[in-house]
């Protein structure tokens, strides 16, 4: 029997194990499972590691996509450059990480992206807007990250002034603002500056329309949530489980 598992804190709403249980029981897959391993410190990882022989490969999420790396006999390309791994393979106890938030992160955004997107606002700064920032870059999309304190790189909440809106036609939200069951929660931001010629993207799936992709649908900008994004970077992680 091959085990897979996701690590994070907390883990009160998984996507994933819902999503691979669903999917090993749909394709007669009946020699894996998929279970939660809900650790409050990344230093509990090895204590899974030892406890579970039989696990094949590993999802990350929050708040440890950064602090896993540290884990790993070795890293993909991605991983390298950027820094932040949400995936991993176990082959005869050594540790692989990649990132398939990248993949899941680019095909879902290119859905509904136009050429007039050409500056983004990056919400937060933690190992979720990783993936992003890489894609953006890729895509040749200039952009700033927003967090709660200004730095040189970053904007503050407060310094969003409906001009840095106007000017900024892509905002993606990479933090857990609004996640279930917090759904009346979302970044701060000037929404009456909002047009048609925004497209606002939320990493956030559940629910599937949250407080942040509300206000901008209300003033005619083009949403979407994480879900497909879930979906394709869940299905990049069973390739590279099974190559």
């Amino acid at each position: 029997m091959r085990l897979f598992g996701l690590i994070g804190y907390p883990l009160t709403h998984s996507f994933s194990k819902k999503y691979f249980s669903a999917k090993f029981e749909k394709e007669g897959i009946g020699d894996c499972r998929y279970e939660l391993f809900s650790i409050a410190s990344i230093d509990q990882l090895k204590e899974v590691l030892s406890q579970h022989p039989e696990l094949t490969g590993i999802n990350v999420t929050i708040p440890y996509k950064e602090q896993v790396l540290s884990f790993l006999d070795e890293k993909d390309e991605v991983v390298r450059k950027i820094k932040a791994c949400n995936c991993i393979t176990i082959t005869t106890g050594k540790l692989k990480g990649f990132n398939t938030d990248v993949t899941g992160f680019e095909r879902s955004l290119k859905e509904k992206l136009q050429p007039h997107h050409q500056k983004a606002l990056v919400l937060g700064t933690g190992g979720a807007s990783k993936a992003v920032e890489f894609v953006l870059r890729k895509l040749g999309i200039l952009f700033r990250n927003v967090s709660r304190k200004p730095s040189v790189h970053n904007y503050s909440y407060e310094q969003l002034t409906p001009a840095l809106i106007a000017d900024h036609t892509l905002i993606i939200n990479t933090t857990p603002l609004g996640t279930f069951p917090a759904v009346n929660e979302a970044p701060p931001l000037p929404y009456e500056a909002l047009t048609h010629q925004h497209y606002l993207f939320d990493l956030v799936y559940n629910p599937a329309k949250t407080l942040f992709l509300q206000k901008g649908e209300e003033k005619g900008a083009v949403i979407k949530n994480g879900y497909d994004m879930l979906v394709i970077q869940a299905e990049e992680s069973w390739r590279i489980w099974n190559e």
